[in-house]
C-alpha cells in the first residue's frame, strides 16, 4: 500500500468525474481507505444503493482507527484547526506510512504537507 484515498475521490468517482475514476483505475493496487472515508462516502447513497457503493469499498483495504491513532489525530488537530474527520484521516495516513490522495489543497496545502498528494483538480 502507498496510498490513503480521502472521501472526495472516492464521492468524485460516484459522481461521475472522469479524473477520478481514472485515478482509481491506476491506483487500486496500491490504495486503501480508512474507516472515516467507508462512513463519509456509504452517508451519501440511499438504504438502496449502499451495497453497490460497499462493493466498491471492500476492493480497498480498510484502516481502523486505534487508540494510538486517536491520539495523533488530537494532537494534528490540535497543531492545524483540522475538523477531526481530516485529522483522522491525516493520522492514518501517517500512522501507516501511506500519502494521503485527496482534492482538500484548503487543509492539506501539498507543498506543506509531504504525505499530501493531489492527483487532479475539477
Amino acid at each position: 500500500m502507498k496510498l490513503l484515498l480521502d472521501s472526495v475521490i472516492l464521492i468524485d468517482h460516484f459522481n461521475g468525474i472522469e479524473r477520478a475514476s481514472r485515478f482509481l483505475a491506476q491506483t487500486h493496487a496500491e490504495a486503501a481507505i480508512s474507516v472515516i472515508t467507508r462512513a463519509e462516502v456509504l452517508a451519501g447513497f440511499t438504504t438502496g444503493t449502499v451495497p453497490k457503493a460497499a462493493r466498491l469499498l471492500d476492493r480497498f483495504p480498510n484502516l481502523p482507527i486505534d487508540a494510538p491513532t486517536a491520539d495523533l489525530a488530537a494532537a494534528l488537530r490540535r497543531a492545524h484547526g483540522w475538523k477531526l474527520p481530516d485529522a483522522f484521516q491525516a493520522a492514518i495516513a501517517q500512522r501507516h506510512g501511506l500519502r494521503l490522495a485527496t482534492r482538500n489543497r484548503r487543509d492539506f496545502p501539498p507543498g506543506q504537507f509531504a504525505f499530501v498528494v493531489i492527483p487532479y483538480r475539477v
